[in-house]
């Protein structure tokens, strides 16, 4: 499912030659140094058949899971094929608003089924090699070799990454040191006492200064930290802070940014999806700790988003879940499911480049012991989109920070047409989903002209008529089907009366 790219030259009727078409279309720029990331860790594995429902499979789950699976009619209707958990309302929303992205089937080849070992791997990025490092952790090390020392400074006055609670998070370590702040309420934080002792110059001493310079350092933060929460204006009464401990955190997380930290990435935690046993109640499926766990996680985000909506700082800041594996297709006899494969990854936020990526999971009708849904996309790969998308990594430095040969997605790039939009109508064009289903976005600039967007194949015949009328001066997104499309590569061609050729290449599955 890589992004296709051109090899060969592509001469069209009318003359035009498009040369390789495999380069980035869009630059994040100076936009990258604003943006922040919110990482949210769902602890214990989710089942991800009872939180993104295949409702084409619907038969096939009752044969497997009929003891946890929510009744048909209660599940909230995303598209024909796929729906929610009923109680995942604040979701449902994002996703009508197009702020709320799903990746089907995320997992890594021959999935390990140990919480320890399989969450060693979501956070390091790595397989085969020791998880000594975290995905987030060698990227900030590339940009920042020598920390932790000197650090704070007059350029870097704040933490790099914050793990709200009390310990920091296993994907921000360096080499030298964790990249993150450990925050359990960022209006009250603590004051560390520093040693009197002074490096004598013995293996004693050498660590005292280590520790002095980590006190002195997590000192410094705490007070930038503090400053940023009071002067943020966050509105509390978005979130459910008396029965939800994630609102709480995000609710922290939404006033420092406002309050002005420059902190990257947040990381915040959800324990409990381990649901071996009681995920659904013996007489309600709707109700249950998995029910109870997503509510909050659907709740915690949708205020979330409101509220950074409101304050005018959403398209900084995007967001994405993880968990270290999904459950088994069929259910045990405790109402409850078992360590599986691959699950559904969410992304929101308000420059999403897609809604739904991947089909659905296929659902067998027979039970096959301990069967899990199959991987289809890597996790690594959207971690590495993400860096690419969101904070503009190059694809160079993206690749260094894996061991296996990267695919990149388009995720997180619908902002990133930051330029003028005189600009973006000279040569730029993005295609989202891509590769794209039934159905994708062309996103483009036009100037108060005529525009007409054909599909041509790599015959160059064109196969398809998506638009042919005037636009106004700005940024369009024009709908196209591709659901009379073979399974290929074509190209996208944008033609305008002032002249400008747009074109880019999409991938039909």
């Amino acid at each position: 499912m890589a992004i296709a790219s051109a090899g060969v030259p592509i001469v069209f009727k009318s003359g035009i030659k498009i040369q390789s078409l495999a380069k980035q279309m869009f630059k994040v720029a100076d936009m990258a140094d604003d943006r922040v990331l919110v990482v949210i860790r769902l602890n214990g594995g989710n089942d991800g058949l009872s939180t993104v429902i295949p409702i084409d499979q619907y038969d096939n789950l009752v044969i497997q899971r009929d003891n946890v699976l929510i009744p048909e009619t209660s599940i909230l209707s995303l598209t024909n094929a796929v729906g929610f958990h009923p109680i995942m309302t604040g979701m449902q929303n994002m996703y009508n608003d197009g702020h709320l992205g799903i990746i089907q089937n995320v997992g890594y080849p021959e999935q390990n089924r140990s919480h320890f070992r399989s969450m060693d791997i979501w956070s390091s990025g790595l397989i085969d090699s020791p998880a000594d490092t975290g995905w987030l952790g060698r990227n900030f090390d590339n940009h920042y070799p020598n920390y932790p020392d000197a650090y704070p400074n007059a350029q870097n006055p704040d933490p790099f990454a914050i793990s709200m609670g009390y310990e920091v998070s296993s994907t921000c370590q360096g080499l030298m040191a964790n990249f993150s702040h450990a925050v359990v309420d960022p209006t009250d934080v603590y004051s560390l006492t520093a040693s009197s002792s002074v490096n004598d110059g013995t293996y004693y001493g050498d660590h005292i200064e280590y520790l002095s310079t980590l006190i002195a350092q997590a000192n410094a933060y705490g007070a930038q930290i503090n400053n940023a929460a009071n002067a943020g204006n966050s509105n509390i009464g978005l979130y459910d802070v008396a029965n939800n401990p994630l609102a709480e955190q995000m609710h922290h997380v939404a006033n420092m940014i406002h309050g002005g930290l420059k902190t990257k990435v947040y990381v915040l935690n959800i324990n409990g999806f381990d649901t071996h046993d009681s995920q659904v109640t013996s007489t309600d499926p709707e109700q249950g700790a998995h029910a109870d766990l997503i509510w909050r996680l659907s709740d915690a985000i949708s205020s979330f988003q409101q509220d950074l909506q409101a304050l005018g700082i959403a398209d900084r800041v995007a967001g994405m879940t993880f968990s270290e594996f999904g459950r088994q297709i069929a259910s045990n006899a405790s109402f409850g499911t078992d360590h599986g494969d691959a699950a559904p990854m969410f992304l929101f936020g308000t420059c999403l480049d897609f809604q739904i990526m991947g089909p659905n999971p296929v659902i067998g009708d027979t039970i096959v012991n301990q069967e899990g849904i199959p991987m289809q996309i890597d996790f690594r790969d959207v971690y590495a989109s993400v860096l690419k998308d969101w904070f503009g990594v190059s694809a160079a430095n993206v690749q260094s920070l894996f061991e296996h040969t990267v695919t990149f997605y388009p995720l997180l790039g619908a902002c990133n047409v930051g330029l003028e939009e005189e600009e973006l109508a000279k040569d730029q064009a993005l295609v989202y989903p891509n590769p794209a289903g039934a159905n994708a976005t062309i996103r483009f600039a036009a100037l108060n002209e005529w525009v007409k967007i054909d599909i041509y194949d790599q015959q160059n015949r064109k196969v398809l008529e998506v638009y042919d009328g005037n636009l106004n001066q700005g940024r369009h997104d024009i709908k196209m089907n591709t659901e009379s499309l073979p399974a290929g590569t074509y190209v996208v061609l944008i033609r305008k009366e002032s002249g400008t050729v747009h074109s880019t290449l999409v991938r039909v599955n």
